[in-house]
Formats: C-alpha cells, structure tokens, sequence
C-alpha cells in the first residue's frame, strides 16, 4: 500500500482543518516547499496537494505552490482543488503534477470531468468522493449534494475511473482512525477499484489495517503535523 503524506494549502502555507472547517485552521508551515522536502528527504514518493483556497473560490489559486515542489523535488504529486476546466487541468500537469483529483466537478459537471478521462487518460485521474454521512460533500466540504456516496463512485468506476479517493469528513483531521466499516463497503460494491483512503488517521495500525482491508494507497496528514506519526515509520 503506497503511503502519501498531504498538504493542504491555504494563503501559500501549509495549514490543516478539522472536519473541513475553514475556521478550524491550524498553521503548521509557512513554506510547503520545506515540507515537501522533508517528506522526500525521509524516502516518500507520493505527495498529495490540495488548494483549499481553490477549493472554495472554484478555480486555481495556488498553482505556484505546486510548481515549485514538483521543480525542487522528485515527488509525485497529485493535485486537488478548484479544478474546473479543462484549461485549469492542462495547467496543473504543465506544473508537474502527475494526477488531478476531480471533485466538486465530478458531481457537478460529469461531462467534462469524462471529457478528461478521455483525453488525459484514466490512470492521470482521481475521482473524488468526500463524504459526510454517507453523502457526497462538495465545494471544500461546504455544501451536500445529496448523492449517495457508494452509487457515486459506482457510476463513475462504470465511466473508467481507477482510482478515488474517499474521504469522510467527520473523520478528517480528528486523529479518531479512519472510517474501516465504509471503506469495506465501497471495495465490496466496486471490486478493482484503486481506493485511496483519507481522513482520521492515527496511528501506523490505523495504515495496516487500511492494508488489510484492500486500499490502494492511504493518505495521511494531521498525524504527522501532531507527532503520532514520524515521517520515517511511513515507509512499510
């Protein structure tokens, strides 16, 4: 199971929420760049990049911020939030991103977010199902759009889609473990499905049991900014 470390970027700098609250916003870098060399200084590969301040305006904003760690390091990164077009994706991958994570977009805007799988290729793109009580959450977790999240990813999977990565957000960034129960539920519906697991990780149990349940890869965020987790224990 691929291991990828996050960071979340508000105003340029490294921050993380609890539950998706933007007033829940703890600072822990003023330079992501910095952070992204620790993480491949300790022998990570992956690298997984969110604009927050995108998420919530609907378009790019720091496109900076991911040119710089993909010029300086040799991380793969996959890139997430304020996609909207597919200009916006083009931009992305000229910044050195190797995957796009289409969320809001997936739900709102189907056809482009096929018309990418199509021209990008399916390995390049990640579905992103954020999920709050079992609903699709969108807009940086702002808004529910009432669709279910299992049949969600299950039309998409029919569309050519490989990887997801599924996030509850009750979960996220409370350092409570991570939603084993839904996880199990959406590979047993989705079987192939390259499910890449978000939120509420504690603990290096916490990633072996993701592991043993079937993920593709886990991410991990506030468990390293906190201390549960040293970056070196990462590599198993």
């Amino acid at each position: 199971m691929r291991i990828i470390p996050a960071i979340d970027i508000i105003d340029g700098k490294c921050v993380r929420l609890s539950q998706g609250d933007y007033a829940q916003k703890t600072i822990y870098n003023e330079n992501p760049l910095e952070v992204a060399k620790q993480f491949e200084d300790a022998g990570l590969k992956n690298l997984h990049l969110v604009d927050l301040d995108g998420a919530k305006a609907k378009k790019v904003i720091n496109w900076k911020v991911l040119e710089s760690i993909t010029s300086q390091t040799k991380l793969n990164v996959d890139f997430g939030g304020g996609l909207r077009t597919t200009e916006d994706v083009r931009t992305v991958f000229n910044c050195g991103a190797k995957q796009i994570t289409a969320g809001s977009i997936a739900v709102n805007n189907r056809e482009t977010v096929l018309t990418w799988i199509d021209e990008f290729g399916s390995e390049k793109i990640i579905l992103g199902a954020d999920a709050k009580n079992g609903r699709i959450a969108t807009h940086g977790w702002l808004e529910d759009s009432g669709l279910d999240a299992i049949e969600f990813i299950a039309a998409y999977q029919q569309e050519g889609i490989e990887y997801v990565v599924c996030t509850d957000i009750a979960k996220d960034g409370m350092l409570e473990g991570p939603s084993i129960e839904l996880y199990k539920e959406i590979l047993k519906t989705n079987a192939g499905l390259k499910l890449i697991a978000s939120g509420g990780v504690s603990s290096i149990n916490d990633l072996k049991e993701l592991k043993k349940i079937g993920c593709e890869s886990a991410i991990v965020g506030k468990a390293i900014y906190e201390g549960r987790i040293g970056v070196l224990d990462l590599r198993f």
